[in-house]
């Protein structure tokens, strides 16, 4: 899409801004733990947040990712020097090194995996952080590097990586290679494909065909759905690199397992706003979940580079239809137009707001692919098949088809216009077909009209095809009907979300009870925030239009009527892409007066009763809630259980685990754990193994906790009682649950510090 350039528009604006960040953040910085890993004296100190962890050097892979593809829509020389000099310092940081090994992290981890004898889970492998997961990353931004700007070095440099990477996974048999896969392993079979494209070498399509996670690829390959309860994001990239082998070996298989894996998230599993998962993890099918840590950004990232795969092999347009809606209401959304910062989750919990990260000190994977989201606006705007050209997007911008000397230009202001038109800047007699999207939220007969005179609305496979020989000053004049729409959630016709075309439209609830910032290191840190009630829309007209209206000299901004309760409110709604620093909702409540006479939304006050007394809270199997809080264990696992939908972590034969968990430094706090009733003795190895434990605060025991499985078929609760001795002047405490040789320390399925007793 290096031919395609944005003109004046949202676009254009996010994309400079993303194009400032990547010009401000200090390549020294970025390898300062790529010189630590290789034991060598850093030029600068290392960035904060994620890069101070063992997940490091994943930012300088996005970076480099972000500004290849930026320098080759800009060509900003800033950009090409740092690309330029990046590539030398990982070069030359790679040189100490026999194998050619290059990372944030030392290779301790994968010189273990590599040996056959390794420990793994969900998010640790030989005693690393998901370290194929972080070094992924460099290996996409070398391989971007090169393809898009030419850099020959970036390609020698991944090249030694990749040959360090297939000698030591040489070692390993089938099966020890698919148990590694267990842990998030990032795009790397995309990445071996994309080597193998490139260079043309056998080992790497065999490396990227070994990379492809059988336990989670097979059942997609045959329609099978067994994503409940998966960490969402761990499982894209898998998928987008087998539609990458498909491209490569025509196998259908992995055709299949893409394009069912795309059926059953963007139908199934995802919300209004095009993003999926809540707590980074798919839910159960058909369901839309409210809650703050919904729809993780890098999820939505990935989908859209799923979803071009899908558009490369069949010109469909439902595939574009929800490329737009993710877009526009998840992507052009996460970046603040103002500082350029980036959202981890969008949350849809009502009456919540967006939390950005900031410049120097977080480094999430959602602010890594943050980084490359604004150099990714033009692709898909046009799709071009030999003498066919696709129109799909309606954003501001041109297209060059060097081949033929043809100059087409967009000019609109969509969807702030319902109009859109075509122009032909350069063109002699070329005989090229047009085809213009028909998205799926049009509103009445979608109209092309060429040269003001011939009109076209009649759509096959969802677009309109315009056949023609075209000159200099052509013209396709579109129109676009747009109107207001709900989009009921998949499990609760009551809660809906509105939509004006394709944009999805937020309730501006203002900055009551704001926190003092909602840019931060810590993403989780607000997740307690106080919420503030948000009304609930009554009213028995099915046509919006009678109670939601325009305001006049602000596009695309409506009021509705005093229908919001209690309190007869009018409730202003705006693009959710242009709502920033302020509360907002994504959905409502909505139904007519006698529905809402006996209405009580009994999840919410459930939540909202759990939320006024939480002090901190941890979701066992769940890898960010476990990392933020320190998770340190032995001899522990966990997994998911469909019947409750909820993760669990237990320990065996003396091991143990604990959380760093937020106290109360002069109050009183209990201890809420959340157990199956299902969980008696386990039976192992031939041994019942009973379920007996310690609870300990700091070291100190406040319980032991016997189960008997004496709550079937639910979960249930037990809270203890924190000494004020073990909490006073501090800030942090350790939870500890311990098992003794012979017996098991849970499962635990939620650890919660309360604040209120009672209020349990």
């Amino acid at each position: 899409m290096k031919n395609v350039n944005l003109l004046n528009g949202i676009f254009k604006d996010s994309q400079e801004k993303g194009k400032e960040y990547l010009i401000y953040l200090d390549v020294d910085r970025l390898v300062a733990s790529c010189y630590e890993a290789a034991s060598k004296i850093t030029k600068k100190p290392r960035y904060g947040g994620w890069e101070s962890t063992g997940i490091s050097g994943h930012s300088i892979g996005h970076w480099l990712s972000a500004a290849a593809t930026m320098y080759s829509l800009t060509l900003d020389l800033t950009l090409k020097e740092k690309l330029e000099y990046a590539v030398d310092e990982l070069a030359h940081i790679q040189s100490f090194d026999e194998d050619g090994y290059v990372s944030g992290f030392p290779r301790t981890c994968f010189d273990k995996v590599f040996t056959g004898e390794f420990e793994v889970d969900n998010f640790s492998l030989g005693g690393g952080w998901v370290p194929w997961y972080s070094i992924h990353k460099i290996y996409a931004g070398l391989i971007d590097t090169y393809q898009l700007t030419g850099n020959k070095k970036a390609l020698e440099v991944v090249i030694k990586l990749a040959d360090w990477a297939k000698k030591g996974t040489d070692k390993l048999n089938d099966e020890q290679f698919q148990k590694m896969l267990t842990c998030e392993h990032g795009g790397m079979n995309e990445a071996m494909a994309d080597l193998y494209t490139i260079t043309q070498n056998q080992a790497y399509l065999d490396l990227a065909i070994r990379f492809c996670h059988k336990a989670v690829l097979d059942p997609l390959s045959k329609g099978v759905d067994e994503l409940q309860g998966k960490h969402a994001n761990t499982q894209i990239p898998k998928v987008i690199g087998a539609a990458k082998l498909y491209d490569i070996t025509g196998d259908e298989v992995f055709k299949r397992m893409a394009v069912y894996f795309w059926t059953q998230v963007t139908n199934h599993r995802s919300y209004v706003i095009g993003g999926n998962s809540i707590n980074e993890h798919f839910g159960p099918e058909n369901t839309e979940e409210l809650g703050i840590q919904t729809t993780e950004t890098c999820n939505t990232y990935n989908m859209l580079k799923l979803t071009e795969h899908l558009f490369h092999w069949s010109q469909r347009s439902e595939y574009i239809d929800y490329y737009e809606k993710a877009l526009y209401n998840h992507i052009l959304a996460s970046q603040d137009p103002d500082s350029g910062m980036k959202t981890y989750f969008v949350s849809t919990q009502p009456g919540h707001f967006k939390v950005y990260c900031t410049p120097d000190e977080s480094f999430w994977c959602c602010t890594g692919t943050g980084m490359e989201n604004p150099a990714r606006y033009t692709r898909n705007i046009y799709y071009r098949d030999h003498d066919e050209v696709y129109i799909n997007l309606f954003i501001a911008s041109e297209i060059y088809l060097e081949d033929k000397n043809l100059k087409l230009r967009q000019e609109t202001t969509f969807p702030e216009s319902d109009k859109t038109k075509l122009i032909f800047e350069s063109a002699t007699d070329e005989s090229i077909t047009i085809h213009i999207r028909v998205p799926n939220w049009v509103s009445g007969n979608m109209i092309a009209t060429v040269n003001e005179q011939e009109s076209y609305t009649y759509s096959e496979n969802g677009y309109i095809t315009i056949k023609g020989e075209w000159n200099v000053g052509d013209r396709i004049d579109i129109q676009l009907p747009m109107d207001l729409h709900l989009s009921k959630t998949k499990n609760d016709p009551k809660k809906a979300a509105i939509l004006y075309g394709p944009i999805v439209l937020a309730g501006a609830l203002g900055t009551e009870d704001f926190p003092e910032t909602d840019i931060l290191a810590d993403h989780l840190k607000l997740n307690n925030h106080p919420l503030i009630e948000v009304p609930d829309l009554i009213t028995g007209e099915e046509d919006l239009s009678k109670w939601i209206k325009p305001i006049e000299g602000e596009p695309l901004a409506f009021k509705t009527a005093a229908v919001g309760q209690p309190g007869n409110r009018s409730v202003k709604l705006i693009p959710f892409y242009k709502l920033h620093h302020q509360r907002y909702t994504l959905y409502w409540n909505i139904m007519d007066e006698i529905a809402y006479q006996t209405f009580v939304d009994k999840e919410k006050e459930d939540a909202d009763r759990l939320r006024a007394i939480t002090v901190d809270v941890v979701n066992p199997n769940e890898q960010q809630p476990e990392v933020e809080h320190s998770i340190k264990k032995k001899n522990s696992r966990s997994g998911f259980l469909n019947l409750f939908n909820r993760g669990w972590r237990d320990s065996i034969n003396g091991g143990f685990f604990s959380y760093e968990m937020a106290v109360l430094s002069d109050k009183p706090v209990y201890l809420l754990v959340t157990y199956s009733g299902n969980d008696a003795s386990l039976h192992e190895d031939g041994k019942a193994h009973s379920r007996e434990f310690d609870i300990l605060i700091d070291g100190s025991q406040i319980a032991h906790q016997t189960l008997h499985a004496n709550h079937p078929g639910k979960l249930f609760d037990i809270c203890y009682d924190i000494p004020l001795t073990l909490t006073n002047g501090k800030e942090k405490v350790e939870v500890k649950f311990a098992s003794e040789e012979g017996k098991v320390a849970g499962g635990v399925y939620g650890v919660r510090v309360i604040n209120d007793k009672k209020g349990w």
